[in-house]
């Protein structure tokens, strides 16, 4: 039985467990509880702060886990990453007082000295580290953004989505982002390969993946121009064609690229295609 950690809040726990459903787990309905037994997959779910979900993984107390990418390398835990899943990306930044940007503060050099407030201390001291920047890192638990009006910093390093709480809390970001994370599938550094269980859990979630990133396509178009258009839609191996009752036309079905469609389309249609129909995937394995 395999033992799954999931953030049990924030930017991360809604869109986890709307992944997890899709891919056919967790289809009970969720309230606050702490453990959730899947009895159809046989896989107890473990519902944990995002921050802590490595820290057990890493232990080896739990198969796998959903955590950000900058949550896993600030927790210094032993585990990897096994699968990117495509929601929750953020920046790990630099910010500090409009004045201090206005007067050349630009770089992570710029702050050798100065006191840095973050709550991804090891993170910082990680990139301060590389950059070969001697600074005071000041660990807080959240609301880094105010510790420079309260003056317990002159610098901020934070995970930054829009970045409109720093702007409203009077501090612009600097340099190049130190980290861009992302939603992780993580876990044990000494997990055994060939867990077959493992291996289909991460195959569920990457057919999920990929069926957010495809729609089905379906078309009619002239015969004699069935190979330019499957040019335009040569799907993920290749298109199905099919013949129709009037012979000088056939149908075609194909994936195509989510965020290739309107202009797929544009050109179907421009091409001579006819009755074209777009269908979502609810899952696939490809």
């Amino acid at each position: 039985m395999l033992r799954i950690a999931v953030p049990n809040k924030g930017a991360l726990g809604d869109p986890a467990k709307t992944m997890l459903q899709e891919a056919g787990y967790l289809r009970a309905n969720i309230s606050r509880e702490l453990v959730v037994h899947d009895p159809v997959n046989d896989i107890d779910f473990f519902f944990l702060r995002p921050r802590d979900v490595a820290i057990y993984v890493g232990a080896g107390k739990l198969d796998l886990g959903i955590t950000g990418k900058d949550m896993l390398l600030d927790s210094g835990a032993k585990a990897k990453a096994v699968l990117g899943l495509g929601f929750a990306p953020s920046t790990f930044r630099l910010a500090v007082p409009e004045a201090d940007a206005a007067a050349g503060v630009k770089t992570i050099k710029d702050l050798s000295g100065k006191r840095i407030a973050t709550s991804y201390v090891g993170l910082l001291n990680e990139r301060l580290a590389g950059a070969g920047v001697e600074a005071e890192v000041i660990k807080l638990d959240g609301a880094v953004e105010n510790s420079v009006a309260l003056g317990v910093a002159d610098a901020v390093a934070d995970v930054v989505d829009t970045g409109a709480t720093l702007r409203k809390a009077g501090l612009v970001v600097i340099d190049e982002p130190l980290l861009e994370s992302e939603a992780l599938l993580i876990a044990p550094e000494a997990a055994d390969e060939g867990n077959g269980e493992v291996e289909t859990f991460v195959r569920r979630i990457e057919g999920v993946i990929a069926a957010r990133k495809y729609v089905l396509v379906d078309y009619d178009i002239p015969v004699d121009l069935v190979e330019k258009a499957t040019a335009i839609t040569p799907g993920f191996e290749s298109p199905t064609v099919s013949s129709l009752q009037d012979a000088s036309w056939a149908a075609v079905r194909a994936m195509v690229p989510k965020a290739d469609l309107h202009p797929v389309m544009d050109d179907l249609y421009a091409l001579g295609a006819r009755g074209i129909l777009v269908t979502d995937i609810l899952a696939t394995r490809l």
